[in-house]
């Protein structure tokens, strides 16, 4: 039998796979279902920044919200609009913000008591919010790390490209001024120089980089003539990109790589572990076919190690990395003429 554990942010995994934040690690049933099946960690769905915005201001202005209304003190503020009144608005924010945090600290909560797996906690930021604070109170609530997920479209002509990449940078200094535990740092790749950007991200004293978050992408409906959601989920063509940011930064780092998007298969798994891979997180494969293909992704990535004599995921995790090539993209380069010039 080969040995599946690994080690990622510090934390002993019983394996690389983890559940990546999405909809379905937002409730206990659900987190339980996903460790009975034997994944090796599990990200807890992202909260928003948006949406702590959105619910605050809906409990504003209607009283309603998906947060707790029984403090008497905030619903007679609100029923007799005191909060016109700077100090008071800034008392009613404050707490219908607090309360929709605190659903989410309870879920945390929760999740450490049902399962055994470590339990990563996910905010999702788009500015540099006073994240501080709840981050801290994140780790107070028990989550054996943080993956602040960061992603900044850079669509505003007004904001140049270090602007955009400083908001990365002031985030994470934050965070960790307040924080013991662990955080990991998810990106996409809309950066002028990602290899060097990851690389100065990496010394910040991030323990693991998730490479690459997944927009929820545009799309137009031609006879509504209005736009529409592009596909939610990913697909199994789309692992590639991630593939090759993976080799290519794979021994160039100050911390863990953690491989995501595009994971529908065991193959795929084992790909991202060769190129250089700590980690390797799913989402959509489960709401295509389950959680049950935790397990039998384990089973096949135990067949192919003993097929190949692995006894360890350390004996061939990052083999075909690129680390020691003097210039990686000469060798895609040759790849590419052979493909397509048909040289042999």
């Amino acid at each position: 039998m080969a040995n599946l554990e690994t080690t990622y942010m510090g934390l002993k995994l019983r394996n690389p796979l983890i559940a990546g934040s999405c909809g379905l690690t937002d409730s206990i049933t659900n987190i339980k279902t996903i460790a009975d099946n034997g994944i090796g960690a599990i990200v807890i769905k992202s909260m928003f920044e948006e949406q702590i915005h959105i619910e605050t201001e809906k409990y504003i202005k209607n009283g309603q919200g998906n947060v707790n209304t029984s403090t008497k003190t905030a619903d007679n503020l609100i029923d007799k609009r005191i909060y016109d009144y700077d100090e008071a608005y800034s008392y009613i924010y404050d707490y219908a913000k607090n309360n929709t945090l605190e659903k989410y600290l309870s879920l945390i909560s929760e999740a450490k008591k049902s399962v055994d797996v470590p339990i990563i906690a996910s905010i999702n930021c788009v500015s540099n919010y006073d994240w501080q604070s709840f981050a801290k109170r994140i780790q107070d609530a028990g989550a054996d790390a943080l993956e602040l997920n960061i992603y900044i479209l850079p669509s505003d002509f007004r904001r140049s490209g270090d602007e955009n990449e400083n908001v990365y940078f002031e985030i994470i200094n934050e965070v960790k001024k307040f924080i013991k535990i662990p955080f990991a740092v998810k990106i996409g790749y809309y950066f002028s120089s990602l290899a060097q950007t990851v690389q100065k991200l990496s010394e910040t004293g991030t323990k693991g980089l998730v490479l690459f978050n997944r927009p929820y992408n545009t799309d137009i409906d031609i006879e509504k003539i209005s736009l529409s959601a592009g596909n939610i989920y990913s697909s199994d063509f789309e692992y590639n990109h991630t593939l090759r940011w993976i080799s290519i930064l794979s021994g160039k780092t100050s911390c863990d790589l953690s491989a995501s998007t595009g994971v529908h298969s065991y193959e795929t798994v084992i790909k991202m572990l060769l190129a250089g891979a700590t980690t390797v997180q799913m989402a959509s494969v489960f709401y295509k076919h389950g959680f049950i293909v935790v397990g039998d992704f384990l089973a096949r990535m135990n067949d192919w190690m003993n097929r190949h004599h692995f006894n360890s995921i350390s004996d061939f995790r990052g083999k075909l990395s690129k680390n020691n090539l003097e210039n990686p993209a000469a060798i895609e380069r040759v790849q590419f003429m052979k493909l397509y010039s048909g040289i042999e």
